[in-house]
């Protein structure tokens, strides 16, 4: 239980400081942050809130502070000296052309495509041996080009699409219908859809999702009322059926609507949290019949991938924490009648379908290894990569005798290839002419012990030939959470820190999914702590076999990553010289309270549940676990300003703490985009700006004045 107490009388503490004034470091004035005196009360435990003002992102005062804030950071980066050689040499590297794997609708082929700088990919297609033409260009979308594609879903016969956009980079989708031949608009504009896909029903109309739109604040808004609605083409949004999620019964944080391809089922998977869900089928040829379930309960995922006829393929971790695919036929589904076809393994299991085939992609050691299978279960071939790396892709309409998939590992960029799915055979469809040598950097597995004896794999990617003298800048990067895997892939700015020396380094974190629903569940609730124990062990891994040293570290990582940089550093101030924590979700006793929050108490438990719980999140939540006159490292706190999922507010108060309580030199900044949600959809142009910052402070607070290798950037500056 919780009751909130608001003593009206705001006590305003002035948190300003200065760091000091040594001749390498920049000195800093922090503004004046108001305390209020908030208290909670969790059980028979008191707890201050001094900064819950800042929770209101769309106040003055709020708004007011993110400006004096960001006249402080954007002050203090712009006296980095080699601050705009980083951003001049992440643009000329970022300027390449970059293309999707292309994808076949209708009698046209479609690709998204970034000629170099471009804000937001642009969706080509092709005809035939035709030219290719813009099919949608979301660089149009707005003058800012805060506005980006979310989505795109054609009908069957490819002649109709229905496309989201996210506007500043907020989770509510407007959606917009094309006649695909015409070009012409059908439908303008579907509002307020969120957390949702399109689905169509032939081509009269398709199944989305979304929530009662709030009144006012984001926070106010109901995230435990997820409904699905069927619009049919021609009429107005207010009239479109509400097919599931309006009884009590029914309400479910997260609903999904899919129709078979074929045309013939609509399927449905309702859940409460991040993880496990349950499944219902309604058959559609027959518009009387009911929904039937096929699960009752959340303690698993599963899903429909495939159906023949009333012969349904299930891919699902019941029993199975690998995954597996089973089959059952819809006239009686339940998980009892259920037969293994591909069974579970020792490895992940991540299946896609195409060209009358499954193909199954496994994580070894959260590398990609891939198996084909015919619609018997019988294996036709393992498909040999063209390296050790990341596959995606393996996915086409059952039709359809080639396709393409991807591929790329840390230091290979994402390249395309065309697969013959009869003969197993491949070639080259597209690989980018990009200024940076793979040959000259290196990538190599190990495998490290955590703090209870668990081993767990990190990648470590750097120049060759580079000399381990403890002196190394090195990034840290994990997440460790809700099931997701890290698995190898190229980025430009990784390539740009690299060629400045840097090392770039990744565990395989408890709470990914890289061994399956055990090693997930090892880094939830209760057991959260060996998720921050993996990366501190990491940490001391590089440090002892000299990789880099405490005064050359930073850890990053964003969302749930964020939380894994604040848990890590407020726990072990000593071990890094620098924090970069991003979208962060830094307040666990009230997370989930916002948004979209009350949905990760899967991973999390809440503050609420029981007094352990609240004891055990107390213990880590990095907003409580601040101290007066502790030396924390220099710290970049970035957000945005209209994040509707991790809401900004976390990081405010998170970086308000840390103002006022750090001790020595080291700088506490935060950094606020504005016009900017999450992440997904942020412009080219600011990603560029954002990391020229991240590493230029990085560099700078490891001590260097000048970049290492001055010869790449003399290079594209002659």
């Amino acid at each position: 239980m919780r009751k909130s107490v608001l003593i009206l009388v705001a006590m305003i503490a002035s948190i300003a400081c200065e760091t000091s004034t040594k001749k390498e470091l920049i000195s800093v004035n922090y503004p004046t942050t108001a305390q209020v005196d908030t208290v909670d009360i969790y059980f028979d435990t008191s707890i201050k809130d001094p900064y819950r003002w800042l929770e209101d992102d769309r106040s003055p005062e709020t708004e007011a502070w993110v400006s004096e804030q960001n006249k402080v950071t954007f002050g203090y980066l712009e006296k980095i000296p080699f601050r705009n050689d980083l951003r001049n040499r992440l643009e000329k590297l970022w300027n390449y052309e970059k293309l999707g794997s292309p994808f076949k609708e209708g009698d046209h082929v479609y690709f998204y495509k970034n000629d170099g700088l471009q804000n937001q990919y642009v969706v080509y297609r092709q005809k035939g041996d035709g030219e290719a033409e813009v099919f949608l260009d979301p660089n149009t979308f707005s003058e800012d080009g805060t506005t980006s594609l979310s989505s795109l879903s054609f009908t069957e016969d490819g002649s109709l699409a229905a496309y989201l956009i996210s506007e500043g980079g907020s989770d509510w989708r407007k959606g917009i219908v094309l006649n695909t031949k015409t070009m012409e608009i059908v439908e303008d504009t579907l509002m307020d859809i969120k957390f949702s896909g399109i689905s169509w029903r032939g081509n009269d109309g398709f199944y989305y999702s979304s929530y009662d739109k709030p009144k006012g604040s984001e926070l106010s808004a109901k995230t435990d009322q997820h409904k699905v609605y069927y619009h049919k083409l021609g009429t107005p949004q207010d009239s479109d059926e509400l097919v599931y999620g309006g009884k009590a019964a029914e309400k479910h944080r997260y609903i999904g609507a899919s129709v078979t391809k074929d045309q013939q089922y609509l399927v449905l998977s309702a859940s409460n949290s991040t993880s496990g869900n349950k499944l219902f089928l309604k058959d559609l040829t027959r518009p009387e019949s009911p929904l039937v379930t096929l699960l009752d309960h959340e303690r698993s995922d599963s899903y429909i991938i495939e159906n023949v006829g009333s012969k349904l393929y299930i891919v699902t971790n019941m029993a199975a924490p690998n995954q597996k695919i089973v089959t059952v036929d819809a006239s009686d589904p339940r998980p009892e009648n259920w037969v293994d076809f591909i069974p579970e393994t020792e490895h992940v299991l991540s299946p896609n379908k195409g060209g009358g085939y499954f193909f199954a992609e496994y994580m070894v050691d959260a590398i990609s290894k891939v198996l084909q299978y015919d619609y018997e279960g019988k294996l036709v071939r393992e498909v040999a990569l063209p390296g050790v790396g990341s596959a995606s892709g393996f996915g086409g309409k059952k039709e359809d005798k080639e396709f393409y998939f991807s591929f790329t590992n840390y230091i290979i960029p994402g390249s395309s290839y065309k697969y013959n799915v009869d003969t197993g055979e491949y070639q080259p469809y597209w690989k980018p002419e990009i200024d940076f040598d793979p040959d000259d950097y290196e990538s190599n597995q190990i495998f490290y012990t955590s703090k209870d004896g668990t081993k767990v794999p990190m990648i470590i990617t750097h120049k060759k030939g580079l000399e381990r003298n403890g002196k190394n800048p090195t990034i840290l990067y994990g997440y460790g959470g809700f099931n997701i895997s890290l698995t190898p892939s190229f980025s430009i700015v990784n390539a740009v820190w690299m060629e400045q020396g840097g090392i770039y380094a990744v565990p395989n974190l408890r709470g990914g999914g890289e061994y399956g629903k055990k090693w997930h569940d090892s880094g939830t609730k209760m057991q959260k702590q060996n998720v921050f124990d993996d990366f501190i062990s990491a940490a001391e891994y590089l440090i002892g076999e000299n990789y880099t040293s405490s005064d050359y570290l930073a850890i990053r990582g964003g969302s749930n990553g964020g939380l894994l940089v604040g848990a890590t550093m407020t726990q072990r101030p000593d071990l890094m010289k620098v924090a970069l924590p991003a979208v962060g979700v830094m307040d666990m006793l009230r997370y989930h309270t916002f948004t979209a929050g009350a949905g990760w108490a899967y991973d999390y438990g809440t503050s609420e549940e029981s007094k352990e719980m609240f004891e055990y999140l107390k213990g880590y939540s990095p907003v409580h676990n601040i101290k007066e006159g502790v030396a924390y490292p220099a710290t970049l706190v970035t957000t945005g300003d209209h994040d509707d999922r991790v809401v900004p507010a976390h990081s405010f108060k998170f970086a308000a703490e840390l103002q006022g309580k750090q001790s020595g030199s080291n700088p506490t900044l935060i950094r606020i985009e504005t016009n900017a949600g999450h992440g997904a959809g942020t412009p080219v142009g600011k990603i560029i700006e954002q990391y020229a910052d991240i590493f230029g402070f990085t560099f700078y607070n490891m001590g260097l004045e000048e970049l290492p290798n001055k010869a790449v950037l003399k290079n594209f500056k002659d």
